[in-house]
Order: C-alpha cells, then structure tokens, then sequence
C-alpha cells in the first residue's frame, strides 16, 4: 500500500525555506545535547545545511582563533583561492567583492595542465604555486584535490610560501585524511574535516558562512 506523503510536506515560502532550514538545524543539535562553539556556530550550521549532514558538528576542526582570523582576512581584502570551479562556482563572489576580494581557481587552466605534464607534477602543484604569486592574503579552499594540501604542506616545510588561511576540506578515500592531519600539523590558521567527508559544496559552505557573518550579519548560520 502506497504511503500519502501529502500530510508530510509543509508549506514554506520560498523567501524563508533557508530560515526554515536553519531553525530545524537547531531543533536537531538540541536533541542531539549537542551546543557548538559560539564562535564556531555559524559556521558549522552552513555546513550543515549544505550537507544535511549532522556529523559536521563533531567533525570540523578549527585551529585556535580560526574564525577571527579568517574574518580579518576577508575583511582586509584577502582572495580565496579554490581547488575546483565547482568550488568556485558556490561561494558568493558578489558578497565577496563587496569585501574587497576575487575568488580563483587555477586546476582547470589550460597552462597549468601544459606545465603539471611538461614537469611531472599534479595540477595542484601548480595551482598552490600560482596562488602563492597573487600577492596578497590569500585563503585555500581545498574541497576536492588532497594533493592541494600535500603540496601546501611541503611548500610550507620548504620555506617556499605559508597561505594565510587554509580550508582543508577534500572528500574521498586516497591519501584525503593523511592530507588533512598533514595540514594541521604546519602551523598555519585552518578549518579542517577530519575523516573522508568533505567537498567542493563543503568548502564554499565555509567561505560564504564567513563572507556572510560580515556583509550579512543578520543571515541565518
């Protein structure tokens, strides 16, 4: 026998469907006794939302001061630089450019393939070696490509270049949560999700949770 779902589906406004998400998010941690970090909060919640995804609440790592930093970043002007255009594509460069920076991603540049083969090297190689020649703060966006961060962290090791801020959020089975650990352990400011979970979604989640608490400081998570 069929179930009606009919009796199941709420009406929402399209104008307060997001509102709707973000007070069921809460409902859902209170059940669960689960209090997030204040300053963390936002944060964890677009994740979440983005994911549906509860163990975001117990999995995202930040470093000490992470939040804060990563907002003085964005509000001096800092660029973000991403590992996919999918990436790119989800986090809000309008809101973004109110701040004063772009958002960029080198792994699909025709001359960054040429020179990966020409060398021997990934294209993520090349891309963190590209971002670090912006000449300003930047922050990585890692959702797809661990070899972003393994190539961070020997660029650090090396004295090569430091990004200010990195998102480490890569998704997948090889070599993602050895990538991850890598990354926290460079001394660098970092939003990090331990395990194999993560995305290019994930990963502008977290950019526009951030751009959002300082253009839109009134926007639910």
């Amino acid at each position: 026998m069929k179930q009606n779902h009919l009796a199941e589906i709420e009406y929402v406004r399209p104008a307060d469907i997001e509102k709707r998400s973000f007070a069921i998010i809460g409902q859902e941690l209170r059940k669960m006794n689960i209090v997030l970090d204040p300053e963390q909060d936002k944060i964890t919640r677009r994740v979440i939302h983005t994911s549906a995804d509860f163990e975001y609440a117990t999995t995202l790592t930040y470093s000490d001061g992470a939040v804060g930093t990563a907002l003085g970043l964005l509000r001096g002007g800092a660029d973000i630089v991403t590992d996919t255009n999918m990436a790119k594509a989800g986090i809000s460069r309008r809101a973004l450019a109110k701040l004063g920076g772009e958002v960029h991603c080198f792994m699909a540049d025709p001359d960054v393939a040429a020179e990966a083969r020409a060398r021997g090297v990934t294209r993520a190689a090349v891309s963190m070696e590209r971002a670090s020649k912006i000449g300003k703060p930047v922050i990585i966006a890692c959702g797809n490509a661990p070899t972003a961060l393994i190539s961070l962290h020997d660029m650090i090791r090396g004295g090569v270049w430091k990004p200010d801020f990195v998102i480490g959020v890569p998704v997948g089975f090889v070599n993602v949560v050895a990538a991850k650990e890598l990354i926290m352990t460079d001394g660098v400011p970092y939003i990090v999700n331990r395990g194999r979970k993560g995305g290019s979604n994930v990963a502008a989640a977290i950019c526009n949770a951030l751009i959002y608490i300082l253009t839109e400081p009134e926007a639910h998570g």
